[in-house]
């Protein structure tokens, strides 16, 4: 990829005061800050610490990956402004003149650190080496050239680059194996970026500030500043904005989109999203946390169970009526024809109790079992609405359920130590491809090769991960599509997971900000205009 009164006079010295006061005034006047109410608040600065949207979208805002993904997820030079293939040796062509924002140049030796620390980041709760499977080696050729050598051809690579923004090493500079801590970057030491904007403050639940980079490569961002705010509660963002508090906020509530569309000083954004919403069921072992008359049993190890709990659900009327039509109900991971995604899976099965009760009967729970489904509240387009009717949907076939909803930070605390039998949450991919979300979400983990880091179900199918695997090393992209449409048909046949719909995302605006919506649900202030 190439890829009108009396004349006055002045004398020079009044009129160059004059000309400062009135430049300084223009400059006031011109000077523009956004202020971005968001749904949910980062769990870090430190851009390889978690593989989480609200994350990734502040820290590729501060600093650039090589390889950009557009609206649509198509990648496109960024940092790099080539990249090329030969075999097992991939080479990245580095721009000229790039600089961090204290001014120093970005070289090869700041990808070749970056690349290196992401293994070395410690209590990672969705670690960034799903992105560097197959990675062997990390050179710098020349301060604008880097090599990447895999263990085996490996045609993700570049889109993979995506998720890794280039960090500096000089003020990543540290004691600790990873340079700079987590803990120091999120106080904003370290924090240096090649991106269009710069770290500024951080003050948890109040507010981020990032300033206009003056060292930035690309096109000179719209704003000066950059103020988020933290506003997990949909109708307070509203309110926000309606106030003239903030500027652009995500997620209005879906009950408000048809007053929002018609007021005349707002501007309302759709688009349609890969994020799946998913219920995950815990297939570790017996007993499982927050399952009760089972005799000690864990009924979810059962296919049959997993089954009619996946028959229970009436995808369509929820997307209907809890989500307003702002989302498409799924019947796999990932929207079709997104690459991976299988033909054979366009339409979410119809929701049938009465097979769903027959399933239970045969596995031995005709009088069903008690349950537990945990849930985030504000993390997702009415996350714990979906989850209080999943509840009720799963309690009509004899499953009787409760939820546990938290504030996302303490979901994924939860979700992350094994506290849930059942537990709600979503996966958007920055890449695109399947492969991406099965190595995360589905994949037996194994934290030395980076795969399953985000499966807290523990589910495992050596069949699945072989055709999942083998599709890394195929360089043919018929070949590679196919194999992981295979084993995503073999996961959703196993009830792995049980995907519930595709969110449409969401943004409400001021009429004076152009915002367009990203397909990975990102909002990338970057990208934020002013419009006329």
């Amino acid at each position: 990829m190439r890829i009108a009164g009396r004349r006055r006079f002045l004398n020079p010295a009044m009129l160059a005061l004059a000309a400062a006061a009135t430049g300084a005034a223009m400059g006031t006047a011109q000077a523009r800050d956004l202020v971005v109410a968001l749904k949910t608040e980062p769990t870090s600065m430190d851009p390889q610490y978690h593989a989480l949207t609200p994350n990734i979208q502040l820290s590729q805002t501060l600093f650039d990956p090589l390889v950009c993904g557009d609206a649509d997820l198509v990648p496109k030079p960024c940092v790099a402004e080539s990249w090329k293939a030969d075999g097992k040796v991939w080479t990245f062509k580095l721009r000229p003149n790039v600089k961090f924002s204290d001014g120093s140049p970005l070289t090869a030796d700041d990808v070749v650190f970056t690349l290196n620390r992401v293994p070395k980041v410690p209590n990672s709760p969705s670690s960034f080496k799903v992105y560097l499977q197959k990675v062997e080696k990390v050179e710098a050729v020349d301060p604008l050239t880097v090599r990447i050598t895999t263990s085996e051809p490996y045609p993700l690579l570049a889109i993979n680059m995506v998720g890794l923004p280039i960090m500096s090493a000089k003020a990543m500079a540290g004691s600790a194996p990873e340079g700079k801590t987590t803990t120091e970057l999120n106080s904003g030491n370290g924090l240096v970026g090649a991106g269009p904007y710069k770290f500024v403050s951080w003050k948890r639940g109040a507010e981020i500030v990032f300033e206009r980079n003056p060292h930035y490569w690309g096109p000179k961002p719209a704003w000066d500043k950059v103020i988020y705010r933290p506003i997990s509660n949909p109708a307070a963002r509203v309110a926000a904005l309606l106030a003239g508090d903030v500027d652009l906020i995500e997620d209005p509530p879906t009950d408000d989109l048809e007053r929002l569309k018609k007021d005349p000083k707002l501007r309302v954004e759709t688009k349609a999203s890969n994020r799946v919403i998913y219920v995950a069921l815990d297939q570790h072992g017996a007993p499982s946390p927050g399952i009760t008359d089972t005799g000690g049993k864990n009924p979810l190890l059962d296919k049959r169970v997993r089954e009619a709990l996946s028959l229970a659900i009436d995808r369509e009327a929820l997307v209907a009526r809890v989500m307003g039509g702002v989302a498409t109900p799924a019947a796999q991971l990932l929207p079709y024809p997104m690459f991976g995604a299988s033909d054979k899976l366009t339409k979410a099965a119809k929701a049938d109790p009465d097979k769903a009760k027959a399933l239970l009967k045969e596995a031995g729970y005709p009088n069903g079992f008690t349950m537990v489904l945990g849930t985030p509240n504000g993390r997702y387009i009415n996350d714990s609405k979906v989850a209080q009717t999943i509840a009720a949907m799963w309690t009509r076939v004899g499953v009787k359920t409760s939820i546990d909803a938290n504030a996302p930070a303490v979901f994924f605390k939860n979700r992350d130590s094994y506290a849930y039998s059942a537990y709600m949450a979503g996966w958007g991919t920055a890449t695109g491809e399947m492969s991406n979300t099965l190595n995360s979400l589905l994949v037996t983990p194994d934290k030395d090769r980076g795969v399953g880091t985000t499966n807290r179900s523990r589910y495992s199918n050596p069949e699945m991960d072989k055709l999942v695997e083998s599709s890394a090393a195929m360089m043919n992209d018929g070949a590679r599509a196919a194999a992981l449409a295979r084993a995503s048909e073999i996961a959703m046949a196993d009830f792995a997971m049980l995907p519930i719909h595709f969110e449409h995302s969401v943004w409400a605006m001021k009429k004076n900000v152009r915002f367009q919506g990203r397909a990975d649900q990102q909002t990338m202030v970057q990208y934020a205009t002013q419009a006329n």
